[in-house]
């Protein structure tokens, strides 16, 4: 050591600063490398952990390799979900045509009865609504006390009357048998002549007076004007009436009924006088049996129908001003004949469903005509060529894709 420049001596070594140094200190001899290639003391984990990540991703890498190079599965067959359904075609048959029509029931001969005489108060009304009646028939009796009493002295003004005439007769034989005696001029018998001829005339007059009388008494009670079916009874016992009271009762001339049936212009062309039909009460499921027996020749401008008149004989069931609806047979034509599962029916009307392109359905409005054992009759919307639905038209809806099977008729 220089003793001039003393070297000053080597100071302690400060500790090692655990931010800059992670590593603890080696042991003094041990073999470091150099500064900064130290290996961590969990480096042999560290490693093991870096083998097993790499060993993972081999297999996934085989896994999606041999996922990518596999045949892909095969596709699903593609399913036909259209249903089976049975389609008919038509055709043409000779059927039975009808005509259907509303309208409502009333007297074909509508008769009204009121007083024909004087009038007076009703004693009694012998008639219901309902009844039958004959001609001349009386259906309610008037008071005719007061008519009594002046036929009575009617009847004895006519006595008094022929006993004057039989006194002025014997007078005028006694004067005769005296006048050739010459008791008695020729100018007393012209005036006892004179006399007995007022005498009978006075009888002419009084029993002309009786018989008005008793005419007016007669006409007093209501009576039927014709045999038929009382409708209406206006009129109670009690009750003052006069030619002023308007009707009192109102009869179904020989009790025959109609129905007014209210029938399109171009249905009208088709009917005929005498042609059967069905009538049947709105309400009702009881049918009655008629035939046409006017038709009216005026179509209404406004509502372009006619009206069909069809007469009925009259029955319990069936009361005049009542709603109804007939059937009328008009001949037979050709026509398109469908099962009545085809025939479907809505707010709009009658319809059906026909095959249309690509065996897509499509809805087609129909005139019912004749419905019978063998089926509905089509009166126009069909010419009997097209594929009609024959069943299952009530699960199907316009557009609906379908797989048709050809079904037959009857």
């Amino acid at each position: 050591m220089n003793a001039l420049n003393p070297r000053p001596a080597p100071a302690a070594a400060a500790p090692a600063d655990p931010a800059v140094f992670p590593f603890p200190p080696a042991a003094e001899g041990s073999h470091l490398p150099p500064h900064g290639d130290a290996p961590a003391a969990g480096a042999p984990t560290r490693r093991r952990g870096l083998y097993a990540g790499v060993a993972i991703a081999v297999v996934v890498a085989v896994v999606i390799g041999w996922r990518a190079l596999a045949p892909a599965p095969p596709a699903p067959a593609p399913t036909n979900s259209a249903p089976e359904v049975t389609v008919v075609v038509p055709g043409t048959s000779s059927i039975a045509e009808a005509v259907n029509a509303p309208g409502s029931i009333a007297a074909r001969r509508d008769a009204s009865v009121g007083v024909q005489g004087e009038g007076g108060r009703v004693e009694r009304v012998l008639v219901e609504p309902g009844q039958r009646v004959a001609a001349g028939q009386v259906l309610a009796v008037i008071d005719s006390r007061v008519q009594a009493q002046e036929i009575a002295q009617l009847e004895a003004g006519v006595r008094r009357a022929e006993a004057d005439a039989r006194l002025a007769e014997a007078n005028l034989q006694r004067a005769q048998g005296l006048v050739d005696k010459g008791f008695i001029s020729r100018a007393d018998i012209d005036q006892r002549m004179a006399t007995r001829d007022s005498a009978i005339a006075a009888v002419g007059v009084a029993r002309a007076q009786l018989t008005a009388a008793r005419e007016r008494a007669a006409r007093l009670d209501v009576r039927a004007p014709a045999a038929g079916l009382v409708l209406a009874r206006n009129v109670e016992s009690g009750q003052v009436v006069g030619p002023g009271s308007g009707a009192l009762f109102r009869i179904a001339e020989g009790g025959v009924l109609e129905m007014r049936a209210q029938v399109a212009e171009q249905d009208m062309n088709r009917l005929k006088v005498g042609m059967p039909a069905e009538v049947t009460p709105v309400g009702s499921t009881t049918s009655y049996k008629g035939r046409v027996w006017l038709l009216d020749p005026v179509i209404d401008p406004a509502t372009r129908q006619g009206i069909a008149r069809v007469q009925l004989d009259y029955a319990p069931g069936l009361r005049v001003g009542a709603f109804a609806r007939t059937t009328i047979a008009a001949g037979t034509a050709a026509r398109p004949l469908l099962p009545q599962s085809a025939v479907l029916a809505d707010g709009e009307g009658n319809y059906v469903f026909v095959l249309g392109k690509d065996n897509r359905v499509e809805r087609r409005s129909v005139t019912v005509g004749m419905v019978s054992d063998a089926g509905v009759g089509i009166s126009r919307g069909l010419t009997g060529q097209e594929k009609v639905v024959a069943s299952a038209g009530a699960f199907l809806k316009p557009g609906d894709k379908i797989k048709p099977v050809p079904g037959k008729i009857g």
